[in-house]
C-alpha cells in the first residue's frame, strides 16, 4: 500500500470472490447502454441531418444522472440488497433503451423527447453500476484491486464498443430497426443478470463495526454516518486529490462520443464506424483496461492516471495532424480507445483507494459524479469546437484540455506535498 493511502481492513468476504470476469459481464449493460447512444444513435441521427452539436447535446444530457448519482446513492447504501438494486437498474436500462430505439426510428426524431428518455434510462444505468461498485468495495481485497478494476472497466468500455457496434451492424447490415436492435441488447442485459447468482450479497456497511449505524440501520443514524464518512473523505489528502483528479479532464475519452458524427471527414462508411467505434473499440479499450489494471498494481495510482491522460492528449493532437482517409481513422480511433481503457482502469483504482468499505456506493458515486463531469463538459466543448473550427478544432480542444487537466492536478499535488513536515512519508502523486 502506498504511504498516503488510508489503511483498510481486508473485506470479510474476500474468500468468496469469483473470477474477475464476473464483474466484466455484470457491468456490460451499463457500457452497452452508453454505446447504443454514442455509436448507434449518434450515427443514425447524423445520417438524418442532425448537427454534431445537437448530438453532443444529447450525449451530454444523458450524463446528467451520472453527474448527480450521489444524490440517490444513499438509498443503495441503506435499503434492500445490492443484488436487488442491480436487477432493478438493469430492467430500467433495458426498457429505456427500447423506447429510445422506437423514437429514433422516426423520420424526424423528436430530439427533446429523446433527450428526456435518455436521461431516464441513464438513471437506471447509475443504479445498476453503483450496486455493483458497492459489492466490489465490500468483497475485493486491496491486493486485487488493480486486476479486478481492469476487468470491471473492460466490461464497461467493451460494452460501449461491442454493444453500440452490434446494434449499428444489425441496422446497417441486416436492415433491422433501431427498436429491434435495442431489444436485442435488452435481452443480452437480462442474461447478464445471471452473474448475481455467483456473487456474495453482503449488506451495505455504513460505518466501522461498533458504530451505532452499523447494526441498527436507522434512518437518522444512517444519514449521520454517511455525512461523517463523506466529510472524512474530503478532508483526507487521498480523498481530496481523488476528488480533484476526477473533476479534471484527464483521460476522459470524450472525443470518442463524437466519432460517429465526424466519421465522414475521414470518408469512413457505416461498416467502418461499426467496426472501429464498435467491436474493435470494445476489444481495444478492454485490452487497455487489462493493461492499465496490471500497471496500476506496479505504479503509484495517481501517477499512472496522469501519464495515461497525457498519452490520450498526445493521441488526439497526433490525429489532428494525420491525413484524412479511412485507414487513418481506423488507426487513431483504435489507439484512442486503447489509451482510454488505460485511464479508466487507473481511475477506478484511485476511487477504491479513497473510499474504503463504509458507505461505499455513496462515496464511489460522489467521485464518479465528478469524474463524469469532464466527460460531459468536454463533449460539449469538443462539439462546439467542431462547429466553429471543424474536426481539427475538436481534436486540438480535446488534447489541450487533457494537458491542462494534468498540469493543474500536478501543481496541486506538489503544493500539498510541500506543506508536509520535513521527513514525513509521502507518495509520488
Amino acid at each position: 500500500m502506498h504511504p498516503d493511502m488510508p489503511a483498510a481492513e481486508a473485506p470479510a468476504h474476500s474468500a468468496a470472490i469469483p473470477h474477475p470476469v464476473v464483474f466484466l459481464v455484470a457491468i456490460i449493460p451499463f457500457g452497452a447502454s452508453l454505446g447504443f447512444l454514442t455509436v448507434t444513435l449518434g450515427y443514425q441521427l447524423a445520417q438524418k441531418g442532425v448537427a454534431a452539436s445537437a448530438i453532443a447535446g444529447l450525449v451530454a444530457a444523458s450524463f446528467i444522472p451520472h453527474t448527480w448519482r450521489f444524490l440517490w446513492a444513499p438509498l443503495v447504501d441503506t435499503l434492500g440488497t445490492r443484488k436487488a438494486w442491480y436487477l432493478a437498474g438493469t430492467a430500467i436500462c433495458g426498457g429505456g433503451l427500447c423506447l429510445a430505439g422506437h423514437l429514433a426510428d422516426s423520420t424526424h426524431p423528436a430530439l427533446f423527447a429523446l433527450g428526456v428518455l435518455l436521461v431516464a434510462y441513464s438513471f437506471g444505468a447509475t443504479v445498476l453500476s453503483m450496486s455493483l461498485e458497492g459489492l466490489m468495495a465490500a468483497i475485493v481485497p486491496v491486493e486485487r484491486r488493480g486486476r479486478v478494476s481492469g476487468w470491471f472497466q473492460a466490461g464497461n468500455l467493451g460494452g460501449q464498443g461491442v454493444g453500440g457496434g452490434l446494434a449499428l451492424w444489425l441496422i446497417q447490415g441486416l436492415g433491422w430497426s433501431c427498436l429491434a436492435s435495442a431489444a436485442t441488447l435488452a435481452a443480452a442485459f437480462a442474461l447478464c443478470c445471471l452473474t448475481m447468482r455467483v456473487l456474495p450479497n453482503p449488506r451495505p456497511l455504513l460505518a466501522p463495526p461498533g458504530h451505532e449505524a452499523a447494526p441498527r440501520h436507522r434512518a437518522l443514524s444512517n444519514a449521520r454516518a454517511i455525512v461523517l464518512d463523506l466529510w472524512r473523505l474530503a478532508r483526507s489528502r487521498p480523498g481530496a486529490l481523488a476528488l480533484l483528479v476526477c473533476f479534471m479532464p484527464i483521460a476522459s475519452g470524450a472525443a470518442s462520443n463524437l466519432w460517429s458524427a465526424v466519421a465522414g471527414d475521414w470518408r469512413a462508411g457505416a461498416n467502418t464506424v461499426a467496426l472501429v467505434n464498435g467491436a474493435m473499440s470494445g476489444v481495444l479499450s478492454a485490452a487497455g483496461c487489462m493493461v492499465g489494471g496490471w500497471l496500476c498494481d506496479r505504479l503509484e495510482h495517481r501517477t499512472a492516471y496522469c501519464l495515461f491522460g497525457l498519452g490520450l492528449a498526445a493521441c488526439a493532437l497526433a490525429m489532428a495532424e494525420a491525413p484524412r482517409d479511412p485507414a487513418q481513422f481506423v488507426v487513431w480511433t483504435s489507439v484512442y480507445s486503447f489509451v482510454t481503457g488505460l485511464g479508466f482502469a487507473a481511475y477506478t483504482v484511485i476511487v477504491f483507494d479513497a473510499i474504503g468499505q463504509t458507505a461505499a456506493a455513496t462515496k464511489f458515486s460522489l467521485l464518479a459524479s465528478l469524474a463524469n463531469m469532464p466527460i460531459q463538459y468536454l463533449t460539449l466543448i469538443d462539439g462546439a469546437a467542431h462547429d466553429r473550427w471543424g474536426t481539427n478544432g475538436l481534436l486540438v480542444a480535446d488534447g489541450l484540455a487533457g494537458i491542462v487537466g494534468v498540469s493543474v492536478f500536478a501543481s496541486v499535488a506538489a503544493a500539498t506535498r510541500r506543506r508536509k513536515p520535513a521527513g514525513a512519508a509521502s507518495a509520488l502523486a
